[in-house]
């Protein structure tokens, strides 16, 4: 049996080899995203350094000078947030002659009587606020922005989702850097969180968009590098999205898609890390899942719609080209991981061609790590009691591979898509309670992937026991845990708050006022 074993082994070895080449080039592909996160945090502490001795201020300009600046509120079925919204929008500091606010409103339910109502108030009181309502998502997001503008009198653009409470001085911070560039398209807010410490899910999330923020988006904004709208909290020049081509709704990342656009025509971009804008985090696994799918394929349809004009392109240089490409691939390192898991076992059985040097790219990942342990650094004092939450991003980060893997594959394959929004539920210290809301999803088609997966680590882990290839089994140990965390966490919410869809709505329907 062990002889009839060896003959087959002896002749797949080939194939084998191969495979294991295949291995090779994914561990190095992931490298390369590990050696950019270390590019990015020198440039981040360079650039701080330098900042510390050079940045300054816009003036203040006389309010008379002020730009008219078109608020504009996209809303698909947000009855929980909306009024917290509409009020937080209505309360900015700016000029009431100079300040419009549009509710882009694509409801079907009682969110439009919500943002009517309120906007009603408002409207009694000098503020210049209207709901447009349309009868269809076409578009969806993009198509909501695109709709809006051509009715909007702003000079300047301002993005909120409906998750985000903008402090009263929002405007009169980042207006006048605007006003002092002329070429200067577009400038985005750090987002900071609500919620943050709600649960091990919040406090992940919290980490990862911290060290986005505080790391990655200031080192592309001062080192001159490509960087983008994250969507909301943050302020358009009205020129610049006309010249380059307007909101398109052929990804479902519009934001990114549109930022690329203007700063390949010319057209500048900045990130205030200075300027934060709180925002909701999602506090169900299903919900996250959901985000991070709909960022994954939004990224890769951005990818092949923009990797040509980023690479012909006479405006950027090639570093910037460079950088721009992995920055607009970022989401591939979830199938590079599961790439990586589906084919550990033939390194079990034929050495790998990296060999030793294999050892020395754990260094190179440890790049992501410190990313996000020096946002905590530089936005808290309790740093170290945040970062305890780490494991946790870990696990979460890698769990979620799977998703996004389908993500990805239907990014590169078809052309725009569902916008699937993520769910809100009005989580911003007062209500905790999202378990029974309406919105919470029910239904999650990667459970399947996830299990298997996480039962394939394991079978892996025992394999390479087998073998004595010990040092294999931590990794596979990770990967198991970490799907099968993912996957564990979405069937307990998809059974332990599954209710009937008509009671539900009877229920919420009797709690939430105008």
């Amino acid at each position: 049996m062990s002889a009839l074993s060896s003959m087959s082994l002896s002749e797949l070895r080939p194939f084998l080899q191969i495979l294991a080449v295949v291995y090779a080039l994914v561990t190095l592909w992931l490298a390369v995203y590990g050696l950019h996160s270390w590019v990015l945090l020198v440039l981040y502490w360079w650039h701080q350094r330098r900042a510390r001795i050079t940045a300054t201020q816009p003036p203040q300009p006389p309010r008379a000078d002020l730009p008219v600046v078109t608020v504009q509120l996209p809303l698909y079925n947000e009855r929980y947030v909306v009024r917290r919204l509409i009020d937080a929008v209505a309360a900015l500091e700016y000029p009431r002659d100079r300040l419009e606010i549009q509710v882009l409103d694509d409801s079907t339910d009682e969110t439009t009587a919500i943002a009517q109502a309120r906007a009603a108030f408002w409207r009694e009181r000098g503020v210049d606020i209207r709901v447009l309502h349309r009868s269809d998502r076409s578009g969806f997001k993009a198509g909501a922005l695109a709709w809006g503008l051509q009715q909007a009198r702003g000079e300047l653009i301002a993005v909120f989702d409906a998750d985000f409470c903008p402090r009263p001085d929002f405007l009169l911070r980042v207006v006048p850097h605007l006003m002092a560039d002329p070429r200067l398209g577009m400038v985005q807010a750090r987002w900071s969180h609500l919620n943050a410490g709600d649960s091990p899910v919040t406090r992940a999330e919290a980490i990862a968009l911290d060290g986005h923020f505080v790391v990655e988006q200031t080192a592309r904004s001062r080192a001159g590098l490509l960087m983008h709208f994250n969507g909301s909290g943050g302020v358009w020049r009205r020129a610049c999205i006309e010249e380059s081509g307007g909101w398109q709704s052929d990804t479902v990342c519009e934001d990114l898609d549109l930022s690329y656009r203007a700063q390949l025509a010319g057209w500048r971009c900045r990130f205030l890390p200075e300027v934060d804008c709180p925002a909701e985090l999602p506090p169900q696994m299903l919900a996250f899942k959901q985000q991070q799918a709909r960022w994954a394929r939004g990224s890769a349809q951005c990818l092949r719609k923009l990797a040509r004009p980023l690479l012909t392109s006479r405006r950027v240089g090639p570093i910037q080209k460079l950088l721009g490409l992995l920055h607009l691939s970022g989401y591939l390192i979830h199938p590079l991981l599961v790439l990586l898991l589906l084919l550990t076992p033939v390194t079990l059985l034929v050495p790998s061609p990296l060999g030793e040097v294999s050892r020395l790219l754990g260094p190179i990942c440890l790049g992501p790590i410190l990313v996000y342990g020096t946002g905590q650094w530089a936005l808290y004092r309790d740093w170290k009691r945040r970062l305890l939450a780490f494991p946790a991003l870990v696990l979460i980060g890698t769990g979620i591979a799977w998703g996004n893997t389908v993500a990805i594959f239907q990014g590169l394959t078809r052309w725009g898509g569902t916008f699937a929004r993520t769910p809100k539920f009005c989580l911003d210290g007062r209500e905790r309670n999202w378990q029974r809301r309406q919105y919470r999803l029910t239904r999650d088609r990667s459970i399947g992937g996830e299990i298997a997966l996480a039962l394939y680590a394991l079978a892996t882990a025992a394999l390479a026991w087998d073998l004595g290839r010990t040092g294999a089994v931590p990794f596979m140990l990770l990967y198991a845990l970490s799907f099968g965390v993912v996957a564990g966490s979405s069937l307990y919410e998809m059974g332990r708050w599954a209710a009937p869809k008509t009671r539900r709505a009877a229920r919420v329907r009797g709690s939430i006022r105008p």
